[in-house]
């Protein structure tokens, strides 16, 4: 049975870590960048995002919340040398590219020729196939997130375009999220075209994705993957696939696929082990990995094309970067308490961190709480934090009885220049 999609859209998310000490240059630099503008939000306009997480995640995340249509205005009046100066203090700012007309683009199938010279065989074959081989996509939104800690990422949001075919959003995940790979060059990869003026092909895709993140050599000192995007993934299949009538066991190799975001062609053991699927909903299934999160559902419910696509790519979007944010923090704090010059540094970030975000719920949402817990267990947030507070703990204990011996040295200096001072007393008082 061929599956068919009823609505789809794919975030590939990239993380990002600028220099400790040119976060605030770096917002000047997007402040500067006609293409970007800061994205601020409203009650409002965005009421389902301010009801759903609580004050202290919602001021930390989105500060313009809190500050009014007026205080907007006079932040956006001022020089951008100074407004840099201020956002740099706030937790988060996100910016928002400028995209006047979605980004065409298009993963070309194996048939379709490279780019470079075609020999004449390849001609004649090019013609016998039409325009519309490969798959076909949009890019319709490109955000930047950056928290104060300098750790950002690099978030765009993909369609499919009019393609009803579920396996070509497996294949089409599978491709993207390694656009930024160099190794995806090697074996014969399918290209990645992106057909306009700002992007004329996947090369110049890549050289978009660097001037933004540049280098990332802090990412990487952390050990975190830079030529990989994550995958937050949302997809609505045809009812008749998925309903009261038929068992979701006959679909279910369809679902390990994409949960583990591998191709359609894919004939390897398919291994559930590695995800955690939630089954709250009756027709939908979300999976967490490591790399990342997969939404899969039926239009057997209506929920599942009005109002559950929403609040995934809303309230659960910025669930998932949280918890993202969260651990690479945790990794830049213990980077830190392993050189000695950081460790003062390193300990009251710690701290900072364990009463801003380690103890504060985030929402009161069921969905969400739950979400967020799943998430939190899936990228191992509970383990990592135990280690760096290990560190902390032995560092600080060590810390305390230096404190102690310099202490106690004082104390005995001072005892000993007082019996001397005491001494030469009684001698002076003795001569008299």
């Amino acid at each position: 049975m061929e599956l068919k999609t009823n609505y789809q859209y794919t975030y590939f998310i990239l993380p990002y870590v600028i220099k400790e000490g040119r976060y605030q240059k770096y917002l000047l630099k997007l402040l500067r960048d006609k293409e970007f503008k800061l994205k601020t939000f409203q009650k409002e306009k965005d009421f389902k995002m301010y009801q759903y997480f609580l004050p202290k995640t919602r001021d930390f995340l989105f500060s313009s919340f809190s500050l009014g249509n007026s205080k907007i205005k006079k932040l956006d009046d001022l020089p951008d040398e100074t407004k840099s100066a201020i956002l740099s203090k706030y937790p988060c700012n996100i910016f928002e590219y400028n995209i006047k007309k979605d980004i065409q683009g298009k993963i070309e199938s194996k048939l379709d020729s490279p780019i470079g010279k075609k020999s004449e065989s390849e001609e004649i074959l090019e013609n016998k196939i039409e325009d519309k081989s490969g798959i076909f996509f949009t890019i319709g939104k490109i955000e930047i997130i950056c928290f104060e800690t300098g750790i950002c990422f690099l978030v765009i949001k993909t369609n499919i375009e009019d393609d009803y075919n579920f396996e070509n959003v497996l294949n089409f995940n599978y491709k993207f999220r390694d656009i930024n790979n160099e190794a995806a060059k090697l074996d014969g990869y399918d290209n990645i075209r992106l057909q306009t003026n700002s992007f004329s092909n996947a090369e110049t895709f890549k050289d978009f994705v660097r001037k933004i993140t540049g280098a990332n050599l802090e990412a990487m000192k952390l050990d975190i993957d830079t030529e990989r995007f994550l995958t937050y993934s949302y997809v609505c299949i045809d009812q008749e696939a998925w309903n009261s009538n038929t068992k979701f066991d006959d679909i279910n190799h369809y679902y390990i696929k994409y949960a583990n975001i591998l191709p359609a062609d894919n004939s390897r053991k398919l291994e559930e082990e590695k995800i955690t699927t939630v089954s709250r909903w009756k027709y939908a299934k979300l999976a967490i990995s490591k790399l990342g999160v997969m939404l899969f559902s039926s239009s057997e419910d209506m929920n599942n094309y009005t109002i559950l696509p929403d609040e995934f790519e809303n309230q659960y979007l910025y669930t998932y970067i949280l918890n993202l944010y969260k651990k690479i923090n945790l990794r830049k704090i213990e980077q830190k308490l392993k050189d000695t010059k950081k460790v003062k540094i390193a300990r009251k970030k710690f701290i900072e961190f364990t009463k801003k975000m380690w103890i504060q719920e985030i929402t009161e949402d069921e969905a969400g709480t739950m979400l967020n817990h799943k998430i939190g267990e899936v990228l191992e947030l509970e383990s990592l934090y135990g280690q760096v507070k290990n560190k902390y703990d032995v560092l600080y204990k060590d810390l305390n009885i230096e404190k102690d011996k310099k202490v106690t040295i004082i104390i005995g200096i001072i005892l000993v220049a007082s019996l001397i001072f005491n001494v030469l007393n009684f001698i002076a008082l003795m001569r008299q």
